[in-house]
């Protein structure tokens, strides 16, 4: 589909044709929330914590929810209908509105909404077979990583560090632990115990955070959410990525030291197969 149809304040329209103002505050600001939802099937995959973290992250940073879940699941599912591909990847934005150029909140300002969707692109078979390789690097981000915010500068900058190097993704560290990749939460494993980072601001608590905790519980799985060290990645059995676009994948090789014995492990491979049939349900 050459030009898709998407949604932008109340049109369906056609991509090429979906314009904004350039007083609008996503566009002058980074003033604003993004959520992405993956499908399978033409079905939403935990579309309901999915647009949770949307809302919380909304009334995070103040700008008020323009529609119950309701109205966006069924503006999600007209954007979806107009695509050809049965595996998708969702994209939701949520600006502040349009106003003249000021640093503190307009008042009287409509959001501005919009929905897209392309088809899912996901690691390749060699990927999951072979894992990959990452770089790692110092956290320099803004201390709110919580929020769901279009404002990506910093992730973008890690993601490019990444392509430079010529590997998956760049793991991040804060005065000496554990964050997150640039588009990725982060999980180690040792002596068959998965760990992550705790869920506070130093971190975007991705929906696979919580997929993991559950498929954990049901295949007897400890896990461990605590502070990480350095030390402790570069030592650790297994190392796996987990987001929307790579679902569960792992990190065989960090800088230029092999994580474990260079192979994806036993947790990794557990938890995918898990991944996939939770999916598919």
């Amino acid at each position: 589909m050459n030009d898709p149809l998407v949604y932008l304040n109340g049109e369906m329209t056609p991509l090429s044709e979906a314009k904004i103002p350039v007083l609008d505050r996503g566009f002058i600001f980074g003033d604003g929330i993004y959520e992405v939802i993956p499908v399978y099937q033409r079905k939403m995959f935990r579309a309901d914590q999915h647009l949770a973290r949307l809302f919380r992250s909304l009334a995070s940073i103040g700008i008020t929810n323009p529609h119950s879940k309701e109205e966006w699941l069924e503006l999600i599912a007209r954007v979806m209908a107009a695509h050809e591909a049965d595996d998708q990847m969702v994209y939701l934005q949520v600006t502040r509105g349009v106003a003249k150029r000021a640093h503190a909140f307009p008042k009287d300002v409509t959001p501005t909404v919009f929905i897209m969707t392309n088809p899912i692109v996901l690691p390749t078979a060699a990927a999951r077979e072979n894992g990959v390789a990452c770089v790692s690097m110092e956290d320099k981000r803004w201390l709110r990583c919580e929020i769901k915010s279009i404002s990506l500068l910093g992730n973008v900058l890690a993601a490019q560090n990444a392509a430079e190097e010529g590997v998956a993704e760049s793991i991040q560290f804060r005065d000496g632990y554990l964050t997150e990749a640039s588009a990725s939460n982060v999980w180690i494993v040792k002596d068959g115990v998965l760990m992550g980072p705790p869920k506070d601001n130093l971190i975007l608590e991705g929906i696979r955070y919580g997929l993991i905790e559950e498929l954990c519980a049901a295949h007897n799985i400890k896990l461990e959410a605590r502070r990480i060290t350095r030390e402790e990645v570069f030592a650790a059995d297994e190392v796996m990525l987990s987001s929307a676009t790579k679902e569960v994948l792992a990190v065989v090789k960090l800088d230029d030291k092999s994580i474990g014995d260079g192979k994806p492990g036993a947790v990794y491979h557990k938890l995918y197969a898990a991944y996939q049939v939770a999916k598919a349900a």
